[in-house]
């Protein structure tokens, strides 16, 4: 399993993905937002997601797991 984890301390704006959904290395996967500036969050590797561990609305922490893929 590999998380996508948030690069920026920051709220989760929007979720693009759900568990099942394949996604490509690069793929936008969770906009987040911080200092009124919305950030594309992007799969490192392709995958399976398996869980998505925030909701939108959700503040995280700089390297806080966003989405895991399998």
């Amino acid at each position: 399993m590999t998380a996508v984890v948030a690069s920026l301390a920051g709220t989760v704006f929007k979720i693009l993905v759900k568990p099942g959904d394949q996604v490509q290395a690069g793929q936008e996967v969770v906009i987040m937002e911080s200092m009124k500036m919305e950030i594309p969050i992007e799969a490192e590797q392709a995958g399976i997601v398996h869980e998505v561990p925030v909701k939108e609305g959700d503040f995280v922490n700089d390297g806080d797991p966003l989405v895991i893929l399998a």
